[in-house]
């Protein structure tokens, strides 16, 4: 294969791998993020894409300019001794290639810290309230009702499923007991530090019944890798069923 032809091939089968992995179905933009399920999920999920977009021109564009370059100035197609016009103190062309990505960096902050300030507060309408506690290495969900939903870390099966009815505005209040850990579900929500002594603040509000995975966004220990979660949401009815159970079985119920 000729020089050329390489310099072809590889960005046509770096597309057609991106192409490839997009197919399998996990789900969303996959396999980076699964689809949304809760409104908070989904305004992260659409800054997200917005973002890629924004990177993704900026990224062709330069590449596209250097590919110019590089074949408008290659050595092969200029006479002996040929040296590129040189360009130096060009006033204009060095204030647009300043402002214009100060410009792209602060929008993109600026639309970021708006999406962490509507999503990252804590909620005054909730219909649901559940204390999440992390610790090593495992989480507790206390309803406050005398339910509480242990997840102990595990390598070699699921944990007990964090159970929230669909359609309900659920505050989450996080704390840790030990070390920092971070509760992440992509499909739910952000990440969300547990940090001791200091109380955070989520909500959710799913729209389907389902399971969905996470876990621990934060080095925490030996068995950081152990803490997952799995998040699963009932319509009212099963999940009514579901807290009269755990109710039942629960001492302090």
């Amino acid at each position: 294969m000729t020089r050329r032809g390489r310099a072809l091939f590889t960005p046509l089968g770096l597309a057609a791998l991106a192409i490839a992995l997009s197919s399998c179905d996990i789900g969303g933009i996959r396999p980076i993020f699964p689809d949304p399920v809760s409104p908070n999920g989904r305004d992260i999920f659409n800054t997200y894409v917005g973002i890629s977009i924004v990177a993704i021109i900026v990224f062709i564009g330069v590449e596209a300019a250097l590919l110019w370059v590089v074949l408008r100035y290659r050595r092969n197609v200029q006479p002996a001794g040929y040296v590129p016009p040189q360009v130096h103190g060009h006033t204009g062309l060095e204030i647009a290639w300043t402002i214009a990505p100060l410009i792209i960096v602060l929008a993109i902050a600026a639309y970021s810290f708006a999406e962490l300030q509507r999503d990252f507060q804590p909620v005054s309408n909730a219909q649901m309230l559940v204390v999440v506690s992390g610790h090593q290495f495992g989480w507790d969900y206390d309803y406050g009702n005398g339910v509480v939903v242990h997840q102990e870390g595990s390598l070699t099966q699921d944990v007990p499923p964090f159970v929230v009815p669909t359609n309900t505005l659920v505050k989450l209040e996080f704390r840790g007991t030990d070390v920092i850990h971070s509760w992440w579900v992509p499909a739910v929500s952000g990440k969300t530090d547990a940090v001791p002594g200091y109380d955070n603040f989520s909500w959710l509000k799913i729209d389907q019944p389902g399971r969905w995975r996470g876990e621990c966004a934060e080095l925490c220990g030996t068995g950081h890798a152990s803490m997952q979660i799995i998040v699963q949401a009932m319509d009212q009815p099963d999940f009514d069923a579901w807290m009269a159970k755990q109710k039942a079985a629960s001492p302090a119920a």
